[in-house]
């Protein structure tokens, strides 16, 4: 909820102010040049901090008949009011050290006149003034707001400057400029802020003038002025003017005008005869003119100048981003009550919402109604049979603005018939969260009596065509329906599928419904343990898919005979030395973890097999623990032997085994909540839990590891799964 209202905040204050923004940007730019155009003259002297003004007056008084004042600009020009040998007045920028003339006093250019009455006022005098100061206070907000946004987004200050997904052009450097100018743009807006109260005299930034006792004026001792000691303490660079007494009566004094504060000096005795400090109020308004103008510094006008182009990015990028997330809306031709097919979208940039849009238009024309909307308009669809989310994750796992109603709504509102749901969370494994509220999404649907899941929840990282593509696959494989193109999926080619001949089928001869069958391959291929291997039974578009373990160089699948089912119907038909053309595809995300104090492997009769394959690779004996669930012991003989060598081995810690149908008739769940101390405490530690087997074991799983980790360790399961400590595989 904040982070809607601060993102809302932010987009409502740059489109009321952009206009001005533009144009107060564009003076800018053009007077940051002003200064940058002085600085390359050669009346700037850069040693004012060596010359005090001890050694300055007499050089000045050698070689002038008459000096009345001295000025040092902000661009370190030293000018001088006097009247030379000659009789003739001398109105110039000197040299400090030996008073030569180098150039006559220019006026001011015209065209920067015009750009800073511009800048200024807009021409509109008052008015003019209070709207550029109003504009330069809500670029203060604008900034704030903008870098609120971006700590969340980066999960916290500390991770400010960490690394940043980089999404598209717009959004990326959005971020990434942001969080460099973000201290020049608050200094542009802050300081322009207050000169516009200055200006209009809120402020109060009058000065006093030095106030001389007249009568305490003393004409002795006589000093020169080069030992005057309050000119030794005095470099050029801390002063502003110097006005020359008009003559040599004792009442006449030098006034300096220095950067806090103004003095008079005895002309005679050189005794600091008073002083006047300034207000702070007018201290802060000469900062301000520096910060503001970049009149003191050509590195800081140059910053100034930066920022400035800086800020029409912003413009840019920020329209663009808002106008991208718009573009993405699609119409519906269905009404919600309607349609079959309900898409649900989480998405902070439009990202997520234009590969819903796409599965939406592709489902529209295979003559399918669908629906498509954020996930903040959830509600009861009457006539739903699917529920299809698209969500990415923003900042601290948290939902994207138009998903963070989704979860309580799902509660408020269940669905009045049975609905399936699948979800795919976009993101990227740079930030520690990924995907977290794609897998909340997932755990809360599957708490539901009313929802089940059509697929596993599937992931995408950095936009990966791959893992999108797996997606689609699967969803197909599910749903028969065909999504093509999305996002490229070509014709099937038996030339480019791998050759492979069945070493064993132990559905052959049995009446199990859960059988097993090895496969050689006629050729070297990269396989691991996890990976899925791809079959077309028909020899069409059809793709079924299967988790896979390698086991002495061998393909092992286990796998469920279902009624028509037309993967599994023709794997339990194949024979002994029978061919089988088929692909591989990876499948990251479910290897054996390189990094894990130990490993939970947790499985039912179909998902076991690449548990087998990854016992048998724990070549460095990382504590491994197998929980797994079959109907009989006589599901259980063919892995018996082998688990008890891999426990010899010291390659499997310890097993759990659960039978349903004999002795005390267990599930595999029930083997998961005898332990949950363990669990728990295991996953504390840096342990990872791995989930293989059917969808409906998964539900049961992962809503008791949710009550697991809620009363135990303090945090949802989504915690665990987002950092790669959960991993699932299940069909």
């Amino acid at each position: 909820m904040i982070k809607s209202i601060w993102r809302y905040s932010h987009l409502t204050l740059a489109v009321s102010s952009f206009l001005f923004l533009l144009l107060a940007a564009v003076t800018g730019i053009i007077l940051s040049a002003e200064p940058i155009s002085q600085k390359n003259k050669s009346y700037g002297q850069g040693n004012l901090d060596e010359i005090t003004v001890a050694q300055l007056i007499p050089t000045l008084q050698a070689k002038y008949d008459e000096v009345t004042s001295i000025s040092v600009s902000h661009k370190r020009f030293v000018e001088i009011q006097a009247i030379d040998t000659a009789g003739g007045d001398v109105k110039a920028y000197i040299s400090p050290e030996t008073g030569k003339v180098l150039g006559q006093i220019e006026q001011k250019n015209e065209f920067f006149q015009w750009v800073t009455t511009l800048h200024r006022s807009l021409f509109l005098h008052s008015a003019g003034r209070i709207v550029i100061g109003l504009t330069a206070f809500l670029l203060i907000l604008i900034a704030i707001s903008g870098i609120l946004l971006t700590i969340q987004r980066q999960r916290g200050l500390r991770r400010l400057f960490a690394k940043i997904h980089k999404d598209d052009f717009s959004q990326y450097y959005h971020v990434v400029l942001g969080r460099i100018l973000l201290i020049p743009i608050l200094i542009i807006a802050i300081s322009g802020t207050y000169l516009s109260l200055n200006t209009l005299g809120v402020l109060k930034t009058a000065k006093k003038g030095v106030e001389v006792n007249i009568d305490e004026i003393k004409s002795g001792p006589q000093k020169k002025i080069k030992d005057f000691e309050v000119f030794q303490q005095i470099s050029l660079s801390d002063v502003e003017k110097i006005e020359f007494p008009f003559s040599t009566d004792i009442e006449d004094y030098y006034i300096l005008t220095l950067k806090d504060r103004e003095i008079a000096v005895n002309q005679v005795t050189g005794v600091l005869l008073a002083e006047s400090k300034y207000p702070f109020a007018l201290l802060a308004t000469n900062l301000s003119l520096d910060l503001h103008t970049g009149r003191a510094n050509l590195i800081w006008a140059l910053v100034l100048a930066i920022s400035c182009i800086g800020i029409l990015f912003f413009i840019y990028s920020g329209f663009a981003i808002t106008l991208k997330r718009l573009s993405k809306r699609t119409r519906n031709k269905f009404s919600a009550a309607e349609s079959q097919f309900i898409i649900l979208v989480g998405s902070e940039n439009g990202s997520s919402y234009g590969y819903a849009s796409h599965v939406h238009q592709l489902l529209i024309k295979a003559g399918k109604k669908s629906y498509i909307t954020t996930l903040n308009q959830y509600t009861v669809y009457p006539n739903a049979s699917q529920l299809i989310i698209f969500t990415s994750t923003y900042g601290l796992g948290d939902p994207p603005a138009n998903a963070g109603k989704f979860l309580q709504l799902v509660l408020e509102k269940p669905q009045l018939q049975p609905v399936q749901y699948s979800v795919l969370g976009f993101g990227s494994k740079a930030y520690a969260d990924f995907c977290k509220f794609a897998f909340d999404v997932h755990n809360e649907l599957g708490r539901q009596n009313w929802s089940t899941p059509l697929i596993d929840i599937h992931t995408v990282n950095d936009k990966s065509l791959q893992e999108i593509s797996l997606w689609a696959e699967a969803w197909s494989q599910q749903s028969g329906i065909e999504l093509p193109g999305f996002p490229k999926q070509k014709r099937l080619k038996t030339k480019s599928l791998q050759q492979f001949v069945v070493r064993s089928n132990t559905a052959i001869g049995t009446e199990t419904a859960t059988f097993q069958i090895n496969l050689d391959a006629k050729r070297k291929l990269k396989v691991k343990s996890g990976d899925l291997l791809a079959i077309y039974p028909a020899n069409d578009h059809r793709e079924r898919l299967y988790s896979i373990g390698v086991v002495a160089g061998a393909i092992q699948l286990s796998v469920r005979l279902h009624p028509d089912g037309l993967g599994s119907g023709y794997l339990h038909k194949l024979k002994a030395k029978e061919d089988l053309k088929a692909k591989i595809i990876r499948n990251p995300h479910f290897y054996f973890p390189k990094q894990a104090s130990k490993v939970i492997m947790i499985s039912n009769g179909t998902g076991i097999a690449p548990f087998l394959g990854m016992i048998d690779e724990n070549e460095k004996q990382v504590p491994c623990y197998l929980f797994s669930g079959f109907r009989a012991s006589a599901s259980f003989e063919p892995f018996k032997s082998f688990l008890a060598a891999k426990i010899e081995d010291q390659k499997l810690t310890r097993q759990h085994i659960a039978f349903s149908r004999e002795g005390e008739k267990q599930y595999v769940s029930d083997l998961i909540k005898l332990e949950a101390d363990w669990i728990a405490e295991s996953l504390k530690n840096a342990a990872v839990l791995m989930l293989c087997g059917s969808l409906a074991m998964q539900k049961d799983i992962l809503a008791i590891l949710e009550t697991i980790c809620q009363e135990k360790t303090g945090q949802s399961i989504s915690f665990y799964q987002s950092r790669n400590q959960v991993l699932t595989d299940c069909y």
